[in-house]
């Protein structure tokens, strides 16, 4: 059987915050994120759900969005495993489901999972030939195309391309877009998810982006430097502009769009709030009606 391309649409969803959440409410949430139009669902893996687990929640709570695993670890589950649960689930879900895989950072796979932390780039090609190689899944299936790797460096971006549907960047300024759009080459998938806090009032918002951007720091101070961005912990209204789009919808969409304008295939909208804890269904809603997805 071979797999369905998923449909990402132009913007989506990425819900950093699901593992928040009961399941009832994550239902609810897909559904009304659905039912938005937006036009995939992204969601991250780190100590929360289990990544296939929540997918099949969130697919079978929903009817046609695509549900995308953005950071499946790659240290939660052997290649064998990932692969046989794509394959499921994608027999179950024909087009719908999105496998992102993520190289995971020490303290998460040592100090939490109890593995030993391996380079990078070479651990993430070693598992990519595994999963290509795994035996196992629902009869007639097969190793499908469509993954996607969560990079940030070059060399990631790379075996992206080379090794995967595409890639998946994770809060960085528009700048960014077109450097990963060059590395990936003009047929591979590039989604970007940008950070965003939606208020009539920058007054309001500035506070979230600034701590928002401090978090995000770690992974990136290097490669904000080498956008332009020379002293990152200075947290300087430009930088903290840049990784977090904060203010009106209009603004938030003026931002999706210069990521489109770079080269990004698709954006998703990682909504903060200062109540993490709460669906911001009213704002999916509010930011919904100012984009075309």
């Amino acid at each position: 059987m071979n797999a369905r391309t998923p449909d990402l649409g132009r913007v989506g969803i990425w819900a950093g915050d699901f593992d928040t959440l009961s399941a009832a409410d994550v239902r609810q949430a897909a559904a009304a994120i659905e039912d938005l139009g937006y036009g995939t669902l992204w969601f991250p893996e780190t100590t929360g759900r289990e990544a296939m687990a929540q997918a099949a929640l969130l697919l079978a709570a929903t009817q046609q969005i695509t549900v995308a695993a953005g950071m499946a670890d790659i240290y939660a589950r052997d290649a064998v495993t990932a692969a046989a649960a794509q394959r499921t689930l994608e027999d179950a879900f024909h087009g719908r489901f999105l496998l992102g895989l993520w190289d995971s950072h020490p303290s998460l796979a040592e100090d939490v999972r109890g593995h030993r932390f391996g380079p990078p780039l070479a651990t993430m090609c070693s598992y990519l030939d595994a999963l290509d190689t795994a035996p196992f899944g629902p009869p007639g299936t097969i190793t499908s195309p469509h993954r996607v790797l969560a990079a940030l460096d070059s060399g990631l971006l790379a075996l992206a391309a080379e090794r995967a549907w595409g890639a998946t960047v994770l809060g960085m300024p528009t700048e960014y877009t077109r450097t990963a759009r060059k590395i990936l080459g003009d047929d591979r998938l590039l989604a970007v998810t940008q950070l965003c806090v939606l208020s009539h009032d920058r007054t309001h918002t500035t506070e979230l982006a600034r701590t928002t951007t401090a978090a995000a720091l770690p992974n990136r101070r290097e490669l904000l430097r080498g956008l332009g961005y020379p002293s990152p912990d200075a947290l300087d209204d430009r930088l903290v502009d840049a990784i977090v789009a904060h203010g009106r919808a209009e603004d938030i969409a003026h931002r999706i769009q210069e990521h489109l304008d770079a080269g990004a295939d698709h954006v998703s909208l990682h909504l903060l709030t200062a109540e993490p804890h709460i669906p911001p269904i009213q704002q999916w809603e509010q930011l919904a009606s100012h984009l075309t997805t």
